[in-house]
């Protein structure tokens, strides 16, 4: 099988899953190549927004979509309507203006400035959310002033997601659980807490999951730098991919015990 590309062109699109698949993916998908194009672009796409496989919502709009702001091409990124997996039916709305992507460097979180448990049910007790909210802020030691809860509308069925998003001064990530059938609200907002305690103890900038997301935007432009802890199978794969893929530079490097720097820029020879 042979794929030649043609240029990307910019336009407004919009997709329709059908299912709970995961909206985000399929951003993720056409997002570098529009932010490539050479005039804005429009994107809608239905489905599901957060899907306990897949970058939540939040995560992309919290986490990832700032620093590559931080990197040049402009994206706003709108939730229309929640979509919890099995039901979906839930749609996002992305605008992406085209730029450069300029080099990151994050080995640095610096300071934390904020903190916040946010609790979101749809087609469930607002109850569940208020006590996932209290359970996962008691757990990490916060107070009242950082706890939210929410009661999605426009979801077609049930759903129920902790978030908890650390802001510093150099990076924010945020940490993601969803509820499911059989599970108590209190292991869901555990599950969140326990995320969130592991960032907060490391010296890490950025977390598994955003080091991950940070890859190949970094390939594909002008390179950049970041401290994590060690990389999981899924970003050391992601790694492999890119060197088949993009003639750059790759390096990770243990700093100090449980830190890796994590370098992607300059081009290999040949």
């Amino acid at each position: 099988m042979t794929f030649v590309p043609r240029a990307v062109r910019a336009g407004n699109y919009r997709f329709a899953i059908g299912t709970a698949g995961s909206t985000t993916l399929v951003l993720q998908t056409i997002l570098l190549p529009l932010a490539f194009a050479d005039e804005p672009s429009t994107i809608e796409i239905e489905g599901g927004t957060h899907n306990p496989h897949a970058p939540p919502f939040e995560f992309l709009d919290g986490a990832f979509l700032p620093l590559l702001r931080r990197m040049g091409p402009g994206v706003d990124l709108q939730l229309v309507r929640p979509g919890f997996y099995p039901a979906g039916g839930g749609a996002i709305r992305v605008l992406i203006t085209p730029n450069r992507l300029s080099a990151l460097h994050v080995e640095e979180r610096g300071e934390i400035v904020s903190r916040r448990v946010r609790a979101v049910v749809a087609n469930l007790p607002y109850t569940i959310a208020q006590r996932e909210a209290q359970t996962a802020a008691a757990e990490l030691g916060w107070g009242e002033d950082c706890q939210q809860a929410h009661t999605l509308t426009g979801s077609i069925g049930p759903g129920n997601a902790v978030s908890i998003t650390i802001a510093s001064e150099n990076v924010t990530d945020v940490f993601t659980a969803f509820g499911a059938r059989g599970v108590r609200a209190e292991q869901v907002c555990h599950d969140a807490a326990k995320q969130a305690k592991r960032y907060i103890n490391s010296t890490a900038a950025v977390g598994e999951h955003l080091a991950d997301q940070l890859l190949l935007p970094l390939a594909l432009g002008e390179g950049g730098s970041f401290t994590t802890t060690p990389l999981s199978g899924h970003s050391t794969t992601n790694l492999d991919v890119i060197r088949r893929f993009v003639n750059v530079r790759t390096e990770v490097d243990e700093v100090r015990r449980g830190i890796v720097l994590v370098r992607v820029g300059g081009r290999n020879e040949g």
